[in-house]
């Protein structure tokens, strides 16, 4: 089990066939808000308001150095998703809310540029990042949540094996709106019976 418990974030890559994953960096700010502002339109239906600095630089700073602080202390894994031809930054993805003792679940949140849309790529981020929860992070389970409406997401995570477990009510506050959210999880042993363990 690698969990990690220094001073900043650890030097630590997962890999499939077309991605990599790591920790973010400060020297990818302007990649990350690049990404960002060409799919603004794309991605703020499905996320919180955007506060008015949000690609700045100095709101990126603030953002690794807290992403760093949770990570050291085990509270949440920030990933950035680039593609392996280019290394052209594409995303991101989150392991959060991770809760040790008897339970053992964190939540899993996800982002994808416009451009890089339905194209396999967020699988394969989404499953890599299931992996590491499961073996690495020694989690249970791990939950997620999307807009009814969002089938893309919905459809994301069925094809990595996550299920459907209700529906909250109010759940999340999406683009200024209080929005009911489908509750879905996936567990170890989900993990297992795929791989035919």
């Amino acid at each position: 089990m690698l969990l990690w418990f220094g001073t900043g974030f650890p030097d630590i890559e997962l890999r499939t066939a077309r991605l990599l994953l790591r920790p973010p960096q400060n020297g990818d700010w302007a990649a990350w808000a690049q990404v960002r502002a060409s799919s603004r339109d794309f991605l703020t239906p499905w996320e919180p308001t955007w506060p008015d600095d949000a690609l700045t630089s100095a709101s990126y700073r603030r953002r690794w150095r807290r992403q760093m602080t949770q990570w050291d202390q085990d509270e949440a894994y920030t990933f950035h998703m680039f593609r392996r031809t280019d290394m052209a930054l594409l995303g991101a993805l989150s392991i959060t809310n991770v809760r040790r003792g008897v339970a053992q679940i964190a939540s899993i949140g996800y982002w994808i540029g416009q451009n890089y849309a339905r194209q396999g790529y967020m699988t394969e981020a989404l499953a890599a990042a299931a992996d590491y929860s499961f073996g690495a992070l020694n989690l249970h389970r791990i939950e997620a949540a999307c807009l009814p409406k969002n089938e893309a997401s919905r459809g994301l995570l069925e094809k990595v094996g996550f299920r459907q477990e209700g529906q909250a009510r109010a759940y999340l506050k999406i683009n200024g709106r209080w929005e009911d959210h489908l509750l879905f999880a996936l567990l170890t042993d989900d993990m297992r019976l795929s791989a035919g363990l």
